[in-house]
């Protein structure tokens, strides 16, 4: 006799969760009170660099409206042959090497002063960020009228008071903006941007765990030996933020070298922003200026991205803790 097994039942699948219509525009409405700004955003910043990488194809000369034609990347082929611009990128890269590297070291200096207690440090603080919070056309007024200026100008002026003291009439007339253009830039900038250093640093020291610092005075670690091994790593971060942020608004700077030197004498402080700016007002040559700001965009681009990864990798620490 034959039993008769019943076959299983048919287990009915459900499809895998999807959100519901409801929950698709809750999520719009969420989002949108930012597309105004989201879409000013884009009409602000992308569309006028997608007209400027429009007009780098192009061969483009206003005192010529007539002879504008399609180059393709011969504009950039030019870029990167042509002498002024190859002299620019070097003036570019002397410049912000040398205000990056020295303002890190000042900005180092002070930020280890002001991490100790004494009376006034408030007020010390306060003075010290000042020079970063004047417009950079006005700093590069000030340095090159009030204090490089050979006829009135302090440092003539303290030269001249130096040598009365020591009997002679009058002490010799320095033209500081053509004898040293480069280190007269460079001066300037670097009484801009120290405070800049010394303000991310100064987190740095002050974000310092307290433990391992009292740890290594017990253990009878030297001043020099705590700097060294524990503060100086602990600092790696916040020194590369510093550097990474420094070059990008450095190698921008425009108002210093057409303020205090406009590019002379010759070209020794020529540097891409200026060069850009001499291609497109003085030459006229639109196409050819726009592909040398491409360029430059597309190198802040790569800093900023180290920038970006820097910041994040002090926030994940940050949140570690």
């Amino acid at each position: 006799m034959t039993t008769l097994i019943p076959a299983p039942k048919a287990v009915r699948t459900h499809p895998p969760h999807q959100p519901g219509r409801r929950e698709t525009v809750h999520k719009w409405r969420r989002r949108f009170p930012l597309l105004p700004a989201l879409i000013f955003t884009v009409v602000v910043t992308q569309l006028p660099f997608v007209a400027t990488l429009v007009i780098s194809t192009f061969q483009w000369n206003i005192l010529k409206p007539g002879e504008r034609h399609f180059t393709g990347l011969s504009n950039y082929t030019f870029v990167f042959t042509d002498e002024r611009l190859r002299t620019a990128v070097l003036n570019t890269i002397v410049l912000t090497a040398s205000v990056v590297s020295i303002s890190m070291v000042l900005g180092l200096g002070l930020a280890l002063l002001l991490d100790r207690r004494f009376p006034g440090r408030g007020l010390a603080r306060t003075l010290l960020i000042t020079p970063f919070l004047v417009m950079p056309v006005a700093a590069a007024l000030l340095w090159k009228h009030a204090i490089y200026n050979p006829d009135y100008g302090l440092l003539n002026g303290t030269l001249n008071a130096v040598y009365r003291l020591f009997g002679a009439e009058n002490g010799p007339t320095v033209d500081w903006v053509s004898n040293s253009a480069m280190p007269a830039v460079v001066v300037a900038l670097v009484w801009q941007w120290t405070p800049f250093m010394m303000l991310i640093l100064l987190a740095g020291l002050q974000a310092q765990p307290g433990d391992v610092l009292e740890a290594a005075r017990v253990d009878g670690a030297s001043a020099m030996a705590t700097f060294r091994f524990i503060t100086l790593p602990h600092l790696r971060q916040y020194i590369e933020l510093g550097v990474l942020l420094g070059t990008i608004y450095v190698v921008q700077t425009f108002d210093a070298v057409f303020t205090i030197t406009q590019g002379g004498p010759g070209s020794q402080t020529t540097n891409l922003p200026y060069e850009i700016y001499l291609t497109m007002f003085r030459k006229y040559e639109y196409g050819e200026a726009a592909a040398a700001g491409v360029v430059v965009v597309i190198g802040s681009i790569v800093v900023a991205t180290f920038a970006l990864r820097t910041i994040a990798s002090l926030f994940r620490e940050e949140v570690s803790r």
